[in-house]
């Protein structure tokens, strides 16, 4: 409901105005994001008509006729599943390095200088720059892929787990103490839920570097378990000159970025910052 007083009555008087219909609508966020996606749709589409090349830049709407053909014929399916799965290993395993490395930082003063050390080292340092190292260590397959992924995950999430906990207010850490909590209790019950937003920003960060590191990372020796992932797709369809299927692939791979988003981490926000308090 908006407030506004009437002319002529009291200044300090405040009465209801009920919202219209349109604006109820247009206060859902899903129905406003749905408007941009429409919105981009149509530029794409008009763009792609207009250059008229449809080998450099196809159309929506022939991207998305390639889109169903991949899917219909399940190689589009089939790779997309081959890369989540090892993207969710992958990030699983990122995920529980990065928590142990930023709880030994908030536990003791060694562990805050191991973990100093190692992102000042190793966070600079591009994944996808390791891929010859992962060719050399463990040869062609998911082995390399899970490498390259757990560096990309590690030290983003690390990172912002511990600045997390770094902000913590002292009344909570001594809230905690009074209770007897030490160590990765104290960890557990006080540090994360407090930290939560920041974690939660470093899982986002991570998923999307452990994302583009993996397409990357399949662009160059995608072949991962006897089959490619939506990376060796796209190298695939560039290759066979197939640019609506190149962009079929890249649609998928954005496709899966906004659900994971919106299904997800919008529910982990929804039943935790925000139900707290924490967020707006």
């Amino acid at each position: 409901m908006n407030r506004i007083a009437p002319v002529g009555a009291d200044p300090l008087a405040v009465v209801e105005r009920p919202l219209s219909h349109w604006e109820r609508l247009w206060g859902h966020a899903p129905l406003r994001r749905g408007v941009i996606l429409v919105l981009l749709a149509l530029l794409w589409q008009t763009y792609g008509i207009l250059a008229n090349n449809p080998l450099m830049f196809p159309s929506f709407s022939a991207t998305a006729t390639a889109f169903s053909d991949a899917i219909i014929r399940g190689t589009l399916l089939k790779k997309a599943w081959t890369s989540v799965q090892v993207l969710l290993l992958g990030y699983g395993i990122g995920m529980s390095i990065a928590f142990v490395l930023a709880g030994l930082a908030a536990s003791t003063r060694i562990g805050e200088d191991i973990l100093a050390t190692l992102t000042a080292m190793f966070n600079p340092l591009p994944a996808i720059a390791l891929l010859p190292l992962a060719l050399l260590w463990f040869g062609l397959g998911t082995p390399s892929l899970l490498f390259v992924l757990v560096h990309a995950v590690v030290w983003p999430l690390a990172l912002n787990t511990s600045a997390g906990f770094a902000a913590v207010s002292e009344t909570l850490r001594m809230a905690g103490r009074n209770y007897g909590l030490s160590g990765w209790r104290y960890v557990a019950r006080i540090l994360v839920p407090a930290a939560f937003p920041a974690i939660l920003t470093g899982l986002k960060v991570g998923w999307a570097f452990a994302w583009r590191t993996l397409i990357a990372a399949e662009l160059v020796f995608g072949v991962a378990s006897g089959s490619g992932g939506l990376g060796w797709f796209i190298f695939e369809n560039k290759n066979r000159l197939e640019t609506d299927y190149v962009f079929a692939g890249l649609g998928t791979v954005i496709l899966i970025g906004l659900l994971v988003e919106g299904l997800i981490f919008r529910t982990i926000e929804r039943h935790t910052i925000r139900k707290w308090g924490m967020q707006r």
